[in-house]
């Protein structure tokens, strides 16, 4: 399932939308406004101005400087040997 946009009231009886991943987690949330057909608005500018949206890191941390042309494995690491234990011999 994709991830969507629901609408709802708050306790202000004002609009707002959540922006819902897949899982059902949300992972957006937008302001509030006085009607539906705003709220909708926002949606709208969203779906159309995200895709092409840069990210502007203000944190003022440095990343740490990544190696061109190498992508982290997908393979998962080995699996550690299974231990044995062997059982006393019987005296």
């Amino acid at each position: 399932m994709p991830a969507k946009f629901t609408v709802y009231k708050d306790r202000a009886k004002q609009y707002r939308f959540n922006l819902k991943a897949a899982n059902g987690e949300i992972i957006a949330s937008g302001e509030s406004y006085p009607d539906k057909k705003s709220a909708l608005k926002g949606i709208a500018s969203i779906q159309k101005n995200a895709a092409a949206a840069k990210i502007v890191d203000d944190t003022g941390e440095a990343e740490t400087p990544k190696k061109p042309g190498r992508r982290p494995s997908t393979k998962a690491a080995p699996a550690a040997p299974k231990q044995r234990t062997r059982k006393p011999k019987d005296l």
